[in-house]
């Protein structure tokens, strides 16, 4: 039990019994617990030095009240765990310190690959630590697995506690996935508010609009990201998440549709099947399976009065909606 606090177990044995028995001698201790001498010896040199016990004259020793004794000593534990932490962060801020002096030496338009999602997180850990302004994200839901939902918690939780402006926007499809919607929920509830379109382009950061990345294949994350620093193409990859932010619904509100109009979704996919994509390529766009894109353009060539789909499509250009 009290091994955290520095005794050994003979130690914590012999201390509960003194408080039992101010009296007893070491003989007598040696006796109820079944130790050596020598043993409840070396207790007694442990409980001194620890102040768990105080001289009670004629080379005796009296326990300590377990209260004040044990307070004194978990007091003494805290500070220490208080000074380990401020050595850390030390460490973490030395470390943040020379990796931004190390950026600074680096070419502006530098391309750096990174091989594989240890790799990734690695630099985003970095990254978490070196942040000034703000983080905007762009996250395709079902590239985010509960492993990566944890790992983003935690980098998230640090920036956002430091002030960072975190934003981030979701694929419409989140809404409908519990582990995902649960982390967007989560992220809001901590000041990273979160909004959602049909259709996300790529996951994507960027930090204080001076370094993006973007995953190498936008169908597998897993096979790691591009770390971008050209001035121009963050430039651009910032101002295309501000129109997908301005675009987007907040969480806590429903995508609005005016009376016979088409969803943000609906009109997405009228404009991905126009440019030739099948149901199977608009559902990985959309995250949806060919079969639900199916029954959403079957509600669309019924809502509008016709009977195939060429109907539909030329349909949906006399109203204006492609």
């Amino acid at each position: 039990m009290l091994e955290s606090v520095g005794l050994t177990p003979q130690a914590e044995r012999v201390y509960a019994a003194m408080v039992r028995r101010p009296v007893a001698g070491v003989a007598a201790l040696a006796d109820e617990l079944e130790l050596s001498a020598s043993e409840v010896q070396d207790a007694v040199h442990l409980l001194i030095e620890r102040a768990l016990i105080v001289p009670a004259g004629d080379g005796a020793w009296r326990a300590v009240g377990p209260q004040a004794a044990l307070s004194a000593l978990l007091a003494e534990q805290e500070a220490e765990l208080a000074n380990r932490h401020l050595r850390l962060e030390t460490v973490r801020a030395w470390a943040a310190a020379l990796e931004a002096e190390h950026d600074l030496g680096r070419p502006r338009d530098e391309l750096v690959r990174l091989e594989g999602t240890a790799a990734v997180r690695e630099r985003l850990d970095l990254v978490a630590d070196s942040v000034r302004e703000e983080c905007l994200s762009f996250t395709v839901d079902r590239e985010m697995s509960a492993e990566a939902i944890e790992a983003a918690k935690v980098n998230n939780l640090r920036v956002l506690r430091r002030g960072i402006s975190m934003r981030n926007v979701y694929q419409e499809t989140v809404r409908k996935d519990p582990d995902n919607l649960a982390f967007a929920k989560w992220m809001t509830e901590h000041g990273g508010p979160s909004r959602t379109v049909p259709t996300v382009p790529f996951r994507m950061l960027v930090v204080d609009r001076a370094v993006a990345f973007l995953a190498v294949n936008p169908a597998d994350s897993r096979e790691g990201a591009l770390e971008i620093r050209s001035p121009a193409v963050v430039n651009a990859l910032y101002v295309l998440f501000e129109q997908f932010w301005e675009a987007g619904t907040p969480f806590g509100e429903s995508p609005k549709v005016e009376q016979d109009a088409l969803s943000p979704q609906e009109q997405v996919l009228l404009r991905l099947l126009d440019a030739g994509h099948t149901d199977e390529s608009a559902g990985r766009k959309l995250g949806l399976s060919a079969r639900t894109v199916r029954r959403v353009i079957a509600e669309l060539t019924d809502r509008m009065g016709v009977e195939s789909r060429f109907q539909a499509g030329a349909e949906a250009v006399r109203r204006g909606w492609l």
